[in-house]
């Protein structure tokens, strides 16, 4: 857990895409705040551009509970930035958010 904090935090920091293996599979997103959720679970806001999806909307905004991730690993590619709609403080990490663009 400690490799995918410090991971998420650099690829959020230096605008990183990153590749998760997460049910029902593979998803490339564009991560943009990371944070503990009220019952202590670590969370990834993150914009979907591509791979899987278990609600059939493959590019979107996702929040990703980390351990339930298979992996995590960084893509090489980067992006612009936040996105417009993206608003800062997310409320779905109310016991703290670690990094956030």
């Amino acid at each position: 857990m400690l490799r995918s904090s410090a991971l998420i935090t650099a690829a959020i920091n230096q605008r990183q895409l990153l590749r998760i293996v997460y049910p029902p599979g593979v998803r490339i997103i564009e991560p943009h705040a990371f944070g503990w959720s009220a019952d202590r679970n670590l969370l990834l806001r993150a914009y979907q551009i591509e791979g899987a999806s278990a609600s059939g909307e493959h590019e979107w905004w996702k929040l990703f509970r980390v351990d339930r991730a298979e992996s995590i690993d960084l893509t090489g590619a980067s992006f612009d930035g936040p996105r417009p709609e993206y608003k800062r403080g997310d409320r779905a990490m109310r016991a703290g958010i670690i990094a956030e663009l």
